[in-house]
């Protein structure tokens, strides 16, 4: 059972959460479902979906939370913009890393927004659904989701019966997952959040328009890639499998990229760096290459960081990406982050932006409780 004081402290962390975002709502109404509705994905409540939420909050019908997520009059995007500023007010970190990564949810029918027959890392096979591009943010004192986008694909886009029926807003044209990852950068710079490096598997890492964008804003990446990416070194270009394959064993270090449920993750590491033609000495350029301990498996990464930048700090990093697929298990376990019963897109965004508020407040929480477990512990000590 929590401690008295932790269990106060959830209860005055979650008032400030309503206070916080009561000036995005226009009404008192919807304000205060909304925070029911935060309580209710909170709870333990089987399964989070407007019925179940509803009668959480001691409603007779789901109609009320139906409306929260429709026609209520009140700010998604201000919302979210609380959740980051929330999120790094108390997890923030000068090296901080920005996570990208998508995640599946699994659908029925063809009729909710951005569902078709596609590829789901969640289920790892093609299946009907849809899929949401996440960033997350995670440092040495937790991790957490700070903005969301619904991938739309081509075939949707481009229908206007279908976008006109889902409520797709007329602004929104067809994007990639690395476009409109790089949308979700974009608004994390523009909001100076503390980061020192941006991190995410080889959809991103593959997107050489993408890498050549942060190049450009001049922030530090680790991005994974597939083994057949070509990698420019000077004026010769080369696929990552074949760049690593002239590797001498002597330069393989093992080095643990973080903790996991058995231990720390150690696996073998080596560096390879591929100077550009009239690049500054400030920076990196480089292929960071993973080998398992235990089968010789291989993984690659892109790298751009400063000059000097120790090994150990890159795999650190790189083992980063992990933390948003925790984000993603816990959300959907805890949070009903999967649980939605929205067709429409407006429905979409207010649900996984709640979803993400109730996540942050689940992450923050824990850090201070581990910060007062810390200073007790500290104080008995001493």
């Amino acid at each position: 059972m929590p401690e008295v004081e932790t269990v106060e402290g959830w209860a005055g962390e979650l008032k400030v959460w309503g206070s916080r975002i009561g000036q995005r709502f226009e009404r008192s109404e919807p304000r205060e479902r909304a925070l029911a509705y935060l309580k209710g994905l909170m709870s333990d409540v089987p399964r989070k979906n407007g019925w179940q939420l509803a009668e959480q909050a001691g409603e007779a019908t789901p109609d009320g939370m139906q409306r929260l997520l429709s026609t209520a009059v009140w700010d998604v995007e201000g919302v979210r913009d609380d959740v980051r500023t929330y999120v790094v007010g108390t997890l923030g970190s000068p090296d901080g890393v920005l996570v990208l990564d998508e995640s599946g949810f699994l659908k029925k029918g063809t009729h909710s927004v951005g569902v078709k027959r596609q590829y789901s890392g969640t289920a790892g096979r093609i299946e009907n659904c849809q899929i949401g591009v996440f960033l997350g943010y995670a440092s040495d004192k937790g991790q957490a989701l700070i903005d969301r986008a619904l991938y739309l694909p081509q075939e949707w886009a481009g229908d206007e019966e279908r976008r006109r029926e889902a409520k797709v807003p007329e602004t929104v044209t067809f994007a990639t997952k690395p476009e409109l990852g790089r949308q979700l950068l974009a608004r994390a710079f523009a909001a100076e959040i503390p980061a020192q490096w941006v991190t995410g598997d080889s959809i991103y890492g593959g997107d050489r328009r993408l890498r050549l964008w942060l190049e450009e804003q001049q922030r530090w990446f680790v991005l994974g890639i597939a083994k057949d990416e070509p990698l420019w070194s000077s004026f010769d270009q080369q696929r990552a499998d074949e760049r690593a394959a002239a590797l001498p064993e002597e330069v393989w270090l093992p080095l643990s990229c973080g903790a996991g449920a058995k231990g720390p993750r150690v696996y073998g590491w080596a560096l390879l760096p591929l100077p550009r033609w009239g690049q500054s000495d400030a920076v990196l350029h480089a292929l960071l290459v993973r080998r398992s301990l235990s089968d010789g498996e291989l993984a690659y990464f892109v790298v751009f960081a400063p000059a000097g930048t120790a090994l150990q700090t890159l795999v650190t990093v790189a083992g980063m990406r992990w933390t948003i697929e925790e984000c993603f298990e816990v959300g959907k376990s805890e949070t009903g982050l999967d649980e939605y019963e929205v067709r429409h897109w407006p429905g979409w965004y207010r649900h996984i932006t709640l979803s993400m508020v109730a996540l942050a407040f689940l992450a923050v929480t824990r850090c201070q409780a581990l910060q007062l477990d810390s200073t007790k512990k500290q104080g008995v000590s001493e």
